[in-house]
C-alpha cells in the first residue's frame, strides 16, 4: 500500500471519515427536533425546592450583577436558594453579597477547581431540604422562567437535565465565533443527540440533578478541569439519561479576546485528552453491556476540536491541489465539504447575521491560538486554568 492509499484508507483516513460522518449525522438529526421541554401552560405537579450552586473563583467583577439577575425568577422565591461558593473573593465583595437574599459559602483550596467547590457545597447542603441541585457559572444569567422549566422537566421523571446555554455577548470577533461554537454544540450534542434517542451532553452550567445523584457522582471525579465530561460519563454508566431543555435559556459570557480564548481552549483540550485516557476502556466495555449512551459519550470525546479539524482539512485540500495529487485533493475536499455542511446546518441564522468581514479576518488568529494551545495541554492537565469574566476586549488583536 503506497503512502496516498494508506492516508486515505488506513487508520488516519478512517478516523477523519468518522469525525465528519458523526458531525454530519447529528447536524441533520438536530434539524428534526430533539428537545424535552414541557409547555409552560401545563401546570407542574408540585414546586420542588431548588438549590442553585454558583462556584466562583475570583469573580468579583461579575458576581453581584449575576446574582441580582438570577433573583428575578418567576419561580416562587421561597422555593429556591442561590448559594455563591466564594473562593478567593475580596472582603468588600463578600460584604455586598451578604446584603442580598443569597447564601454565601466561603471556601479555600490549595489548588482551586470547580469540582472541589461543588463537592464542598454538596457536603454542606442539609439533607432532605432540596429536591433539585442546579449549577450556574458566576457569569451566567438565568432567563426568568428557567427554574420553572427545570421543575417541569423533573415532573416528567428526569433525574438529570441540561438547559440551553446561549451567548450573553457578541461584542467582539472572538465572542461571535465563541457564540457560534456554543450553538453548534447545542445543536449537535444536545438537540441532535436527543432527536436520535441518545442522552444529551452536559456543558458545565445550566444543568440540574437530583441532589444525591450528583453528590455520589461528584465524589468519584478525578479531573482537574472539564469535570462535566466525567460527570456525564459517570451518570451514563449508572444508566441515567440526560434531558435537553431547548427553551430553558441561560446566558453565558463569551470569551472576548484571543489570550483568554487560548487559555480556555488549552483547558478544554487537556480535559478531553484526560477524559479519553480515563474512560476509553470502560466506554468500550459499556458498548458490550448494551449501554450505547455511555459508548456514545466516549465517541464524543474522540472527536477532533472543530477549528483544528477545519484547518487540517483545508490544508490537506490545498496540499493535494497544489501538488496535483488528485486522490488527496478529492479525499480532503470531500471531508472539508462535509464538515462545512455540518457547521452550516448547526449555526442558527441570528448568528450568521452578526458575522462581518473583520470577524472573518480573526479566524486565522483563532486557528493559530488553537494550535498553540496544543503545546500547553501538559500544564493544563496538572493545574486548573481559570477563565476570567467581565474583562474587556483590549487584547483581541
Amino acid at each position: 500500500m503506497d503512502v496516498l492509499s494508506y492516508l486515505i484508507l488506513g487508520p488516519l483516513g478512517l478516523y477523519l471519515v468518522f469525525n465528519v460522518a458523526y458531525l454530519l449525522l447529528f447536524a441533520v438529526a438536530g434539524r428534526l427536533g430533539g428537545k424535552d421541554d414541557l409547555p409552560l401552560s401545563k401546570t407542574a405537579s408540585r414546586l420542588r425546592r431548588i438549590a442553585v450552586l454558583v462556584p466562583a473563583y475570583k469573580e468579583d467583577q461579575v458576581i453581584l450583577d449575576s446574582v441580582q439577575a438570577n433573583l428575578r425568577q418567576t419561580y416562587p422565591a421561597d422555593a429556591y436558594d442561590i448559594f455563591v461558593i466564594a473562593d478567593s473573593f475580596r472582603s468588600e465583595t463578600l460584604e455586598k453579597l451578604a446584603r442580598l437574599p443569597v447564601k454565601v459559602l466561603v471556601v479555600s483550596f490549595e489548588q482551586s477547581t470547580v469540582q472541589k467547590s461543588l463537592t464542598k457545597a454538596l457536603e454542606l447542603l442539609s439533607e432532605g431540604v432540596y429536591d433539585i441541585v442546579l449549577v450556574s457559572d458566576a457569569d451566567n444569567h438565568m432567563a426568568p422562567d428557567f427554574l420553572d422549566r427545570i421543575n417541569r422537566a423533573f415532573d416528567q421523571g428526569w433525574r438529570a437535565v441540561q438547559g440551553h446555554r446561549v451567548a450573553k455577548n457578541t461584542n467582539t470577533s472572538v465572542a461571535v465565533f465563541d457564540a457560534m461554537n456554543e450553538e453548534v454544540n447545542n445543536h449537535l450534542f444536545r438537540g441532535g443527540q436527543r432527536a436520535l434517542g441518545l442522552s444529551a451532553s452536559l456543558i458545565g452550567s445550566g444543568m440540574a440533578f437530583e441532589p444525591e445523584t450528583m453528590k455520589q457522582a461528584m465524589g468519584q471525579i478525578r479531573s482537574v478541569g472539564g469535570y462535566d465530561k466525567e460527570l456525564e460519563m459517570l451518570l451514563l454508566t449508572q444508566g441515567l439519561r440526560i434531558a435537553y431543555l431547548k427553551d430553558a435559556l441561560i446566558y453565558d459570557e463569551k470569551v472576548q479576546n484571543l489570550e483568554v480564548f487560548e487559555r480556555q481552549r488549552t483547558r478544554w483540550i487537556a480535559a478531553q485528552v484526560h477524559f479519553v485516557k480515563l474512560y476509553f476502556r470502560s466506554g468500550v466495555e459499556q458498548l458490550f453491556k448494551g449501554n450505547v449512551h455511555a459508548f456514545n459519550g466516549l465517541l464524543k470525546g474522540l472527536l477532533i476540536p472543530r477549528i483544528l479539524f477545519l484547518a487540517f482539512l483545508f490544508a490537506g485540500t490545498v496540499f493535494g491541489l497544489l501538488l496535483g495529487l488528485q486522490p488527496v485533493f478529492q479525499f480532503f475536499g470531500l471531508l472539508l465539504g462535509g464538515l462545512a455542511l455540518a457547521l452550516l446546518i448547526s449555526i442558527p441564522g441570528y448568528l450568521w447575521q452578526k458575522i462581518s468581514f473583520r470577524d472573518l479576518l480573526t479566524l486565522p488568529l483563532l486557528i493559530f491560538r488553537m494550535v498553540r494551545s496544543l503545546l500547553k495541554i501538559k500544564t493544563a492537565s496538572k493545574k486548573f486554568l481559570h477563565t476570567p469574566h467581565g474583562e474587556t476586549a483590549v487584547k483581541e488583536n
